[in-house]
């Protein structure tokens, strides 16, 4: 029987990662260069609504997005363009770049007015292949230009259960001014735990992915850029809309946590098995301990006949939080144990004497359900 153990190594609180977490740039853009990095990037085109009623074509012409002075520009324009009266961009990093976890932002200058819907968000990568929202979407941040709207973001997890559609969100409402006066950072902090939504670092929502039904956010997603005009939600430009509309995009950056000990805070006062999330699973969950010194670990899997079906961990490890995902795709339902057993080392990993409180052995149950 094959199974896929992915290791994670997290150095820090299992209560989450804050902005005070330190953090590792894994990719980025800065848009600094006279023309968009199409290994990273693709410009959608077309006109059909886009499942939302939309107005605009979006092109591939420069004219709709561009890069000028540091900055990534998706213009909207009011034209006849392909059978619709306004035009835009839409890029997206599907099959080229995509992310699991970590902390996603971008510092952007938003476009205003009623009819305007600017978008920064991502969708699953297998959305080819089992669609939308199976594959799942997080809107990192969405404005519905207007009056009343131009000072006001929104976040929005998007999922399936049992085939229907379900969403979760909160807003953000500046005290003053409106996005299009300068630029903000809109920030998703998501681990195996949560999504969380932050604007200029103030958190607003927080979104727990634990529950069986949300399996969707355990995958890789990849990210997209764009300006709606008109749709179902915002509604057409009104007379007082003008154009052209500008999205003004400074970087996109994604970022892993930091995995250094050397920072006392972030090293884990004792040893410790905690339960496994989600619990219920199908087919993945993920296993965490915590060992405070460098420490030989052995974690087994059993069935509930105490048989063992599985070796996840037998190795040493360094001190710290660790995490894996657990694939148990070829597994039959049913009730499961992992158990740790951890001993500790010196700080070269070489052995000392067992003494009784230097070992560490607990179990935890689990439950595969079909």
């Amino acid at each position: 029987m094959k199974i896929f153990v992915k290791i994670i190594l997290y150095i820090v609180s299992l209560g989450g990662i804050l902005f005070g977490q330190s953090w590792e740039l894994v990719w980025s853009d800065e848009f600094n260069g006279t023309t968009l990095d199409e290994n990273s990037w693709t410009r959608e085109v077309g006109g059909n609504g886009w499942g939302n009623n939309e107005l605009q074509y979006y092109t591939n012409r420069e004219i709709n997005s561009f890069l000028e002075n540091g900055n990534l520009v998706i213009q909207a324009l009011e034209e006849n363009y392909g059978g619709r009266e306004y035009t835009s961009a839409r890029i997206k990093s599907q099959d080229k770049r995509f992310f699991k976890y970590g902390k996603i932002e971008a510092s952007i200058k938003l476009p205003y007015g009623q009819g305007l819907w600017p978008a920064f968000w991502m969708l699953g990568q297998n959305i080819t292949t089992v669609g939308w929202p199976a594959c799942g979407e997080i809107d990192i941040m969405e404005m519905v230009g207007g009056t009343n709207g131009d000072n006001t973001a929104y976040g929005t997890a998007h999922w399936e259960d049992n085939g229907q559609h379900l969403q979760s969100g909160s807003s953000y409402t500046l005290s003053s001014g409106i996005f299009a006066d300068e630029f903000h950072k809109f920030t998703i902090i998501w681990d195996y735990q949560s999504i969380r939504w932050f604007v200029d670092e103030d958190l607003f929502y927080t979104f727990s992915i634990i529950p069986f039904d949300r399996t969707e956010f355990h995958k890789e997603f990849f990210i997209i850029l764009n300006v709606a005009v008109g749709g179902n939600w915002p509604g057409p430009p009104g007379p007082s809309t003008v154009f052209p509309q500008r999205m003004e995009i400074d970087y996109v950056r994604v970022y892993n946590p930091v995995t250094d000990v050397k920072d006392e805070s972030h090293i884990p006062a004792q040893f410790e098995l905690f339960q496994n999330y989600p619990n219920p699973f199908n087919p993945e969950t993920i296993i965490s301990y915590s060992i405070p010194t460098n420490s030989y670990v052995n974690i087994n899997i059993y069935n509930a006949l105490g048989e063992k079906v599985s070796t996840l961990v037998n190795e040493d490890k360094q001190q710290g939080y660790h995490e894996m995902l657990f694939n148990a795709a070829n597994f039959p339902s049913g009730i499961y144990f992992y158990k740790i057993l951890a001993r500790s080392l010196t700080s070269d990993f070489s052995a000392v004497k067992e003494k009784e409180n230097q070992s560490f052995v607990k179990s935890g149950k689990m439950v595969l359900m079909r």
